[in-house]
């Protein structure tokens, strides 16, 4: 027990992180299903309209099932952002600043202009949906 104290001790981003992951899959296998009361997205909610982030927890859900098809519905835009995500990450940490700088930018112009298709009749594929 005293060896586990001074590893976490040493190591609190790995503890935040365990911590984090159990609390999630908590809320997502545990509370979900017993309550079904999920994340309520506010910018919906006020405004009627699909943020970038809405279809997020079910898609991690359907992840969570295995339903890669289902999560790729409900959020297409985690798919295309985690690799490029990965990718600012270690030019971030290599200390190639004009290259992450620029991977933060495509990603931030690909959040905005996902979040305005989604909401256009022409791009309503977009909007988070549920395939039968």
């Amino acid at each position: 027990m005293h060896k586990l104290n001074l590893f976490l001790k040493k190591h609190p981003r790995l503890l935040w992180g365990v911590s984090l992951g159990v609390g999630g899959l908590l809320y997502l296998k545990v509370w979900l299903p017993i309550t079904h009361i999920g994340v309520p997205c506010v910018f919906n909610a006020l405004t009627g309209l699909y943020c970038p982030g809405c279809g997020i927890t079910r898609a991690v859900i359907s992840l969570l099932r295995l339903d890669y098809i289902q999560a790729f519905r409900y959020n297409s835009l985690v798919f295309i952002l985690l690799p490029l995500y990965v990718i600012y990450f270690v030019t971030k940490k290599n200390d190639m600043r004009h290259l992450s700088n620029g991977m933060m930018a495509v990603m931030l112009i690909m959040t905005f202009g996902f979040g305005l298709l989604r909401n256009i009749p022409m791009f309503d594929f977009l909007a988070p949906t549920f395939i039968r």
